[in-house]
């Protein structure tokens, strides 16, 4: 996809002391940068920042950083945050760093990240081989093992039906537990509590249904519950 330019955007980047550009420098330091204890949460490819700025403001007790790798699109998360607290309100726990996630533990000490979002991440659809290149195929997932800490949780969201039923079979055989699984986010129980996502929002609206996991390592729960779930779709 084309990401437009935008004129204001590397002033944005200059002045924003929101966006950290290497990420390296800070490896093991993250709640050193918070000034805090609490845990840090990761959205891998966060965009324009609408759901981890969202997520951020209902969560002030847990600390965010939205990892994106195109400049001309981490201004736009970083901006929104800089502007509402010029404008008086306190997002303090949120942070956005310019990285190319395919390998995490540059910036991330083992340990370091107390959960990964994985909202709508590119599906690599076209051959075979791309396969490696999706964020939850196994060699990731090994990765992300490393890095998490306490209940080691991912979630996940997705409007492509492929990726996700990929990515369910990766999570099982790797040994990951899955749970608050749905095959339509936004006609399930689970609507309430979601923060919708600039794609989100755009597939949604054409009528498309969001497919929806958490999982969570070692394997507690098991596979019963999107069986049962898939079991009701071919009645």
């Amino acid at each position: 996809m084309r990401v437009r330019k935008k004129y204001w955007a590397e002033n944005e980047m200059l002045t924003n002391s929101l966006i950290f550009e290497n990420g390296a420098e800070n490896k093991g330091r993250w709640k050193h940068i918070f000034a805090n204890e609490n845990p840090v949460f990761v959205e891998i490819g966060c965009g324009k920042g609408g759901f981890i700025v969202e997520t951020a403001r209902r969560n002030p007790n847990i600390n965010f950083i939205g990892l994106e790798r195109e400049k001309m699109v981490i201004v736009s998360g970083a901006r929104q945050v800089r502007e509402a607290n010029e404008n008086g309100e306190k997002i303090d726990n949120l942070i956005f760093v310019r990285f190319d996630a395919t390998n995490l533990s540059e910036i991330f000490e083992q340990g370091e990240i107390g959960r990964i979002y994985l909202n709508f991440s590119d599906p690599w659809p076209r051959r075979k081989k791309w396969a490696k290149r999706r964020l939850t195929h196994r060699n990731f997932l090994e990765s992300y093992k490393a890095l998490l800490s306490g209940s080691k949780e991912i979630h996940m969201k997705t409007d492509n039906r492929i990726l996700f039923e990929f990515s369910l079979n990766e999570f099982t055989a790797m040994g990951w537990g899955l749970k608050n699984i749905s095959l339509d986010l936004h006609n399930s129980e689970l609507a309430a509590d979601n923060v919708v996502t600039e794609y989100e929002a755009k597939f949604s609206a054409k009528g498309m249904p969001i497919f929806r996991l958490e999982a969570s390592f070692p394997n507690k729960p098991a596979l019963a519950e999107y069986e049962k779930h898939t079991a009701k779709t071919q009645e």
